[in-house]
Parts: C-alpha cells; sequence; structure tokens
C-alpha cells in the first residue's frame, strides 16, 4: 500500500513539474498568436522564457525529485536543469565584462551575439528539461502486462 501512495505522489510531482517547465516555453508562442490574431502582427518575446526562469527552476526541481523517486531519467532531467541554471549566470557575466549590462557596449557584435546564444542555449536546456518530463511520464504511466516482466511472445 505504501508503494502505491509513493507512486502516485511521484505522478504528482512529474505532473506538476513539467507543466511548471513547459510553461515558459509555450507562453511566448501562446501570447505571438494572440497577438497576431488580435493585431495581425506576429511578436515574439524571445526574453520571456528567462524572465520565467523561477517557473522553469521550480518545476525542474519537482521533476528532479520525481525522477530520483522513479528512479528514471535522473540523467536527462539532472543534466539539462543543470544547464538550466548557469546559463543565465553565464550568460549575465558575458553582458557584464563585455560592457552591454552596464550599457557601455552597444548590444550588436559579436558582444551581443554571445549573450543570445547563451539565452538561445538556455531555452534549449529548459525544453530538454520538459523533454524529460514529458519521457518521466511516459515511463510512469506505462502498464506492464498482469503478472509478467516481458510481453507474451507471438505464436508460431
Amino acid at each position: 500500500m505504501c508503494m502505491n501512495k509513493k507512486n502516485v505522489f511521484t505522478k504528482i510531482l512529474a505532473i506538476a513539474g513539467t507543466a511548471l517547465v513547459w510553461f515558459p516555453v509555450l507562453a511566448p508562442l501562446f501570447f505571438s498568436v494572440v497577438g497576431f490574431i488580435e493585431m495581425r502582427e506576429f511578436r515574439l518575446d524571445y526574453l520571456m522564457p528567462a524572465e520565467f526562469f523561477l517557473v522553469a527552476l521550480a518545476g525542474g526541481g519537482l521533476l528532479l525529485w520525481a525522477a530520483f523517486r522513479a528512479r528514471s531519467r535522473r540523467g536527462l532531467i539532472g543534466w539539462s536543469l543543470a544547464g538550466t541554471v548557469g546559463l543565465p549566470v553565464i550568460g549575465s557575466v558575458i553582458a557584464s565584462v563585455t560592457g552591454l549590462a552596464s550599457g557601455e557596449t552597444e548590444p550588436t557584435g559579436w558582444q551581443g551575439a554571445l549573450v543570445l546564444a547563451a539565452l538561445a542555449v538556455y531555452c534549449l536546456a529548459v525544453i530538454a528539461v520538459g523533454v524529460g518530463g514529458v519521457l518521466l511520464l511516459r515511463d510512469l504511466f506505462r502498464r506492464s502486462p498482469a503478472g509478467s516482466a516481458a510481453p507474451p511472445e507471438p505464436p508460431t
């Protein structure tokens, strides 16, 4: 009975974590589509995933907890979450060192491209955590055949 409760709690963690991780990725797309429908002009706020960093971090933490409880997808979720945490820090350091953060340097050239590349890789890391969450959910909700660990063999 205790194992069943653990599985239900793990599934709740995985569902909530996956929803939270995908929110920063899907929200800009949703708002862009709504804006396009209303104003007939496509605008995409590419900084929104970084603005929702804490939401992605909370979701990634829940997914990592669920992954450790389920003993599944720990590597994918863990390493992607490390990238999700580290890349904004790297981007901020680059912006500070190059003078972009203070306004001393214009956000063009290689300095701006480097910061935007860090932001793009951050978005990819968040997507990777989200994919890990979807795969973890698939693992958690997969049903095995009753009474056996392997599927039955086809008749010959």
